[in-house]
């Protein structure tokens, strides 16, 4: 049976993604220092910058990989190791645009994800605008039954 996604193996999806993001970043970063270092010293310079930056631009790649995998698969890898997905109210996958405007909200303002502790369908802040939820699941046949039942 499908029951909504709480706040532990929703967190725990979020590190695991976090983590992926974070790692392979830093591996990108560290190869284009890598590089520059035989380049020469305008690409050293570029290389020093983007290293001491990449930070800056971490809740830009993860949103681009959320909405990427949202769009795609319903799912991003940490998701997928914890058997949760995210569907829009009519239990399809949700669209570029929700997964988008949902990506850059938990990316920027991931304290809005809060609000699935009080929330009946355990909906964050982004869930509510984008009008998806995040559910756990056994079978892909009974997601679409279990949201089909509670939409408004």
């Amino acid at each position: 049976m499908t029951v909504y996604a709480g706040l532990i193996s929703r967190s725990m999806a979020y590190v695991l993604d976090a983590l992926i993001v974070a790692v392979f970043t830093m591996l990108g970063a560290k190869t284009l220092g890598m590089v520059a270092s035989v380049v020469g010293n305008v690409a050293t310079e570029l290389s020093q910058m983007v290293l001491t930056s990449y930070l800056k631009f971490l809740p830009f790649i993860f949103a681009l990989y959320c909405t990427l995998f949202w769009a795609l698969a319903g799912r991003t890898p940490g998701m997928t190791v914890l058997g949760l997905r995210v569907v829009r109210f009519d239990g399809g996958p949700p669209g570029w645009f929700a997964a988008l405007f949902r990506a850059l909200l938990l990316a920027f303002f991931p304290i809005g994800a809060l609000w699935l502790l009080v929330d009946r369908r355990r909906q964050g802040l982004q869930d509510k605008i984008a009008r998806t939820a995040v559910l756990r699941h056994s079978s892909p046949r009974d997601e679409v039954t279990v949201v089909a039942r509670v939409a408004p």
